[in-house]
């Protein structure tokens, strides 16, 4: 029974990982693309670099919610049809420095 439940969770998990749409930024425009990862509320993102012309693609999200732990949504930007970059927001690693937190903070 373990092993159903197991095989069931893991299936689940797969088909959401593929459930995630795939666009060309460069063929909308940035209210367009803003639209749709706002409505989708996560999705990959593909254009190809105008200075090297390697293809670039990324996955960007609505909000924190669509981000894994420890992972937090960061504003970037991508190429539209419209704009040279377009706000929108990816997940990044939260990065703590405990080194930089003082135990008694400096008077003056």
């Amino acid at each position: 029974m373990k092993t159903i439940l197991l095989a069931a969770c893991l299936t689940l998990l797969a088909a959401e990982a593929q459930a995630v749409s795939r666009y060309v930024s460069t063929k909308m425009s940035c209210a367009q693309t803003q639209s749709v990862v706002r409505n989708q509320g996560a999705v990959i993102l593909r254009w190809t670099s105008p200075t090297s012309g390697v293809p670039r693609y990324d996955r960007y999200v609505a909000n924190d919610h669509f981000c894994s732990a420890g992972e937090e949504a960061r504003r970037a930007y991508v190429p539209t049809a419209d704009a040279r970059s377009c706000p929108v927001y990816n997940c990044k690693r939260i990065e703590r420095d405990f080194f930089k937190r003082r135990l008694f903070p400096l008077r003056h």
